[in-house]
């Protein structure tokens, strides 16, 4: 069976400051009128980052060193608010495959999880060395181990914490249920299939 099995997420980090961070910040509510989540990626944190007539305000995602990084280091309670799917969509589209933070939104971590955004977490003292550090070292290459539960970075070490059954759903690559569902059509058709022949009482 063809899994989308996640080991492992490298690369450079975004230090993102800001605590309770939600989906309308992540995504505008106007952009949720797209058909298709195709553009999202154009659309994150727009707010943010552009003033009304497109001009590029300071922010971490406009700046030159983080730009083509693929890890996001977050603050408390990142992505709380409305569950729009638009956020993790937008996120994903971006580029961003990890978020490193102290806490998430629960729907928001679903989401996320649902189309293969690893999220960790580490202590808020954690975070905030993670931060400076990147921030004076934006080409640092981290790696997030979810086999030995660590994250990497030069000749550092720290520990992660993510619950157990996500934690296998990543190594397994039972995160991708459509994956899944397409490597178990035979199974699915029989199953349908088996189901027609049940005589239900009443039936």
């Amino acid at each position: 069976m063809n899994t989308s099995k996640i080991t492992t997420v490298k690369g450079r980090a975004i230090p993102l400051r800001g605590e309770n961070i939600d989906t309308d910040q992540l995504v505008p509510g106007r952009y949720l009128k797209e058909i298709t989540f195709e553009n999202m990626g154009n659309y994150l944190f727009y707010d943010a980052r552009f003033e009304a007539d497109g001009e590029p305000k300071a922010h971490p995602l406009n700046e030159p060193n983080y730009q083509g990084a693929n890890i996001m280091i977050v603050d408390r309670n990142f992505g709380c608010g409305s569950s729009r799917e638009h956020a993790p969509q937008a996120l994903k589209r971006y580029g961003i495959n990890a978020l490193i933070g102290e806490s998430f939104a629960e729907i928001f971590a679903g989401n996320c999880k649902a189309i293969g955004i690893v999220l960790v977490k580490v202590s808020r003292a954690e975070i905030e060395k993670l931060w400076q550090y990147v921030e004076k070292n934006p080409k640092t290459i981290f790696t997030i181990d979810l086999e030995q539960k660590i994250i990497a970075y030069d000749e550092k070490k720290l520990n992660l914490e993510i619950a157990q059954d996500w934690r296998q759903a990543f190594l397994t690559g039972h995160w991708d249920v459509l994956n899944l569902l397409k490597a178990n059509q035979n199974l699915i058709a029989a199953k349908a299939e088996e189901l027609k022949q049940v005589t239900f009482f009443g039936g």
